[in-house]
């Protein structure tokens, strides 16, 4: 699974720059995303190390950046609650087992089989959902603790130095190239803020804010083996699956959908069944080092990616850089200005939302940009495997009506005084209704054949239609043949069995020349 890649000189350098400007911008998402679901700070900090680490190793898409997630971290909230932190790590490990599972069993292929149109409304959805998520940094507490809206100097200041920091991120590459533009913005943006001693909310300022206390830090020590401490019974189980299944699904979903959008930027192709296979081993890992889990981050991904990491290294550094952060550089990154960070997550904003679907709205069939509308919606209203398999859903349904209007029949009369009906186009669920429509039996002589030679009978629907002429002409004494049905087709009457009774003419046999012939 695992390969020794070689390096030059020049990828090192950009995997590592770059994997170091990820583990800066990891460290709030991890402390939010943490108090999302109501845990501890550092076992947001434990996952994104863990699962970062883990899937840059073994995973199926170099320069991918997993770790913990606000997607997952929403699921996770109503379980700490209601049974507490060790019953999450237990549903964590079943989770990672299941993702595990779709991996061996090769389930991930079926990523590709989401339509396009899905796959826009996704980045558009998770571009809002991070731009939103950045809103919360312009807020402060109040005598009271409540969060408010910063005013005066102190809103100024912070908008001023997001301003910088987005302008040194894309300015900086048009002058050079050799270090990541996004690291040079938030150290220059620290050393202005400290030098200057501006009065900006720093990280430890928000960790604090999140916390409510006063003496919070984000200094740690190595994250700790300990078996989940719950029952290994049914029990338990019935309290863990249903949110095994979704924290499963979702990490799943989201992970692979960023594979497919990193495959796109590169140029190059993941492997979407080793990316879950790893994505359930960091999971499994996470829940006996007291971490609360993850999947792949398509923010710090484009991060990483605009940065010039492409290969695992970048991962690597990222995971390791963020440890080292906690056991020994918790002082440097506390000092750091939340504007920067905010700065940096702006301009993966502007990049990762798709601009050029305003475009399409002319361009583009009507229900193809209405997908992406509905799924960026249900992204920012809902969660990510909502919206995925709400835009799959819709695309389907677009896709078999559309389809349900393209079968028709033509009809002559041959040699022997039968009329021939010959079926054009494909009968499943949706047809089914104007295929019945076709056929005039009250006024159809003694013998009709009907031809699927261009046709194509799909489901149990289609059958049942089929049976139902048959039946029809029967009543009127009439007898119907069908003619050509596909070895496919055959195979699903022989299943029926006595469910449908048709009359098959023999077919005739073609030889078809097929690619496996010139082998």
């Amino acid at each position: 699974m695992f390969e020794f890649p070689k390096f030059s000189r020049q990828s090192v350098k950009n995997d590592v720059l770059s994997g170091l400007t990820v583990a800066l911008a990891l460290v709030p998402e991890a402390v939010a995303f943490a108090f999302v679901a109501g845990v501890d700070p550092m076992v947001g900090l434990y996952a994104a190390f863990i699962v970062g680490l883990v899937t840059a190793v073994f995973g199926g898409r170099p320069g991918m950046i997993s770790g913990a997630t606000g997607a997952m971290a929403v699921v996770m909230v109503s379980l700490v609650s209601e049974h507490g932190i060790q019953y999450l790590f237990a549903a964590v490990m079943l989770a990672g087992v299941l993702q595990i599972l779709a991996g061996v069993f090769k389930l991930g292929k079926f990523i590709r089989m989401v339509p396009h149109p899905v796959m826009i409304g996704f980045v558009n959805g998770l571009a809002i959902v991070i731009f939103l998520a950045q809103l919360g940094q312009f807020k402060v507490p109040d005598a009271t603790g409540a969060m408010q809206w910063m005013q005066g100097a102190e809103l100024y200041t912070m908008l001023g130095l997001v301003l910088l920091t987005m302008a040194i991120i894309h300015f900086l590459p048009k002058l050079t190239t050799a270090v990541p533009s996004s690291l040079v913005a938030i150290i220059t943006v620290t050393l202005l803020v400290h030098g200057l001693g501006l009065d900006s909310r720093t990280v430890i300022d928000f960790v604090r804010s999140m916390s409510g206390n006063a003496d919070a830090t984000l200094a740690g020590n190595l994250p700790t083996f300990a078996i989940p401490d719950v029952g290994f019974n049914l029990e338990t189980l019935r309290i863990i699956l249903p949110y095994s299944l979704i924290l499963a699904a979702v990490g799943l979903i989201e992970s692979l959908l960023t594979l497919t959008v990193i495959d796109e930027m590169t140029g190059t192709r993941g492997q979407s069944n080793r990316e879950c296979v790893s994505q359930g081993m960091a999971n499994v890992t996470c829940s006996v080092f007291g971490a609360m889990g993850g999947c792949a981050m398509i923010g710090q991904s484009m991060i990483n990616i605009n940065s010039g990491g492409r290969g695992r290294l970048s991962g690597i550094t990222g995971a390791v850089g963020l440890l080292l952060f906690i056991l020994f550089g918790s002082a440097l990154i506390e000092i750091i200005p939340l504007a920067a960070l905010v700065g940096v997550m702006f301009m993966v904003v502007i990049g990762t939302f798709e601009w050029a679907s305003f475009k399409m709205m002319r361009k583009v069939p009507k229900h193809d940009f209405f997908a992406i509308i509905l799924v960026t919606c249900v992204t920012v209203a809902a969660d990510l495997a909502i919206a995925v398999l709400v835009g799959v859903i819709y695309s389907a349904l677009v896709f078999a009506w559309e389809h349900a209007k393209h079968i028709y029949a033509s009809t002559h009369m041959d040699q022997n005084g039968s009329k021939i009906y010959e079926v054009n186009g494909p009968l499943f669920f949706g047809s089914v209704t104007h295929f019945q429509e076709l056929f005039d039996a009250k006024n159809d002589p003694k013998d009709v054949i009907i031809d699927f030679a261009k046709s194509r009978v799909s489901d149990h629907s289609a059958i049942e239609a089929i049976d139902t002429i048959a039946d029809r002409y029967a009543q009127l004494g009439k007898t119907l043949h069908i003619r050509h049905l596909s070895p496919e087709c055959r195979s699903l009457l022989q299943k029926a069995g006595n469910l449908v009774e048709v009359n098959m003419l023999e077919d005739p046999t073609y030889k078809v020349a097929t690619d496996t012939l010139g082998g």
